[in-house]
């Protein structure tokens, strides 16, 4: 058995292209007492991908020249030595760039975890019910805490993230408007997801598209583009408003100096605080949020919507999709 493998082949500078990638096949080994082999069926496609290839300190050490390329996924069980998985179950962990997986069943850094595809489709186990319902959840309600009647405003509202805060800030009786590329993105979110409105970045004028549609200020906004967009929703905040700094795709395959916001004052006078979050401080909760997100999946009253591309041979350009802002949903690479 054959295992095809995409590894970091040179530090990115900029958007990553063909020659920072290597691909390696090799063959699969034998397992091990207390291991799993397991066959990867499909991939998370995420902006934070870029920042762990970057030789810098971050909330998690960077993945190495020569390493697989770290990546999160949903996978099945072939072969085991470990009473903790039987062959035929379908689990959740850090399974990388890869067509299989093998390791040891209780290894911390893959996290392996069973997941029910009865409850929902196992692309949503890597959207909603994944790491990026993880972010929306926890980052809306621990650090933005909402309160019903606030105005919340998210952007990147089309992605992965940016749709479940949405959604989820309408279950609480905010008002919610999304800052999304494109019409098509923005006639989504307001349509299928029910945002209150939506703000065209690429057609429109976001300055006004806030006024407009903000005319009470913004209490919660939740950040996942940083740049521009920040900067002029800071001058649209309210008195002890919240913003939620998760992620700032804008900014991540930048060759120069990373643009900060100019309009941080805005934060003293109103007295607001800006917060960064990391996901894996929320580790030992993920199933309360499991809980809630899927409730509300059941009963219809949130969506997830899911971009697949087909092909471990797509990874590059799929991952280059996410910074062009070419996909529409969460990004999932299907790997067989």
């Amino acid at each position: 058995m054959e295992n095809t493998q995409f590894r970091l082949a040179a530090r990115p500078v900029g958007l990553p292209k063909d020659s920072d990638w290597q691909i390696t096949k090799e063959p699969v080994r034998e397992l091990a007492d207390g291991e799993v082999l397991v066959k990867t069926l499909y991939l998370s496609l995420d902006p934070a991908m870029r920042g762990w290839m970057n030789d810098a300190k971050s909330y998690i050490r960077p993945v190495g020249i020569g390493e697989v390329m770290r990546a999160g996924g949903l996978g099945e069980v072939v072969a085991s030595r470990s009473p903790r998985f039987a062959v035929g179950d379908r689990i959740g962990g850090g399974f990388g760039v890869q067509q299989y997986w093998i390791g040891a069943a209780d290894d911390r850094h893959a996290g392996l975890h069973k997941v029910d595809t009865r409850l929902a489709p196992a692309t949503t186990w890597l959207n909603t019910l994944g790491m990026p319902g993880m972010t929306a959840y926890f980052g809306l309600l621990e650090v933005g805490q909402p309160k019903a009647g606030e105005t919340v405003v998210v952007s990147g509202a089309a992605g992965a993230v940016g749709q479940t805060v949405g959604q989820v800030a309408k279950q609480l009786g905010c008002r919610v408007v999304g800052i999304a590329g494109g019409q098509e993105k923005c006639d989504f979110v307001v349509k299928e997801l029910g945002f209150d409105a939506c703000i065209d970045y690429k057609g429109g004028d976001v300055r006004a598209g806030l006024k407009e549609h903000c005319p009470n200020g913004v209490d919660v906004y939740f950040d996942n583009v940083g740049g521009d967009i920040l900067d002029i929703v800071l001058t649209r905040i309210n008195l002890k408003a919240r913003i939620v700094i998760c992620g700032a795709i804008s900014q991540y395959n930048n060759t120069t100096a990373v643009k900060g916001p100019a309009n941080y004052l805005s934060l003293l006078v109103n007295r607001a605080r800006m917060e960064g979050m990391v996901v894996f401080d929320y580790a030992d909760r993920y199933h309360v949020a499991v809980a809630a997100l899927g409730k509300w999946l059941q009963e219809g009253k949130i969506k997830s919507r899911e971009d697949v591309v087909q092909g471990i041979e797509k990874f590059p350009e799929a991952l280059t999709m996410l910074f062009e802002g070419k996909n529409f949903g969460k990004l999932v690479l299907q790997i067989a």
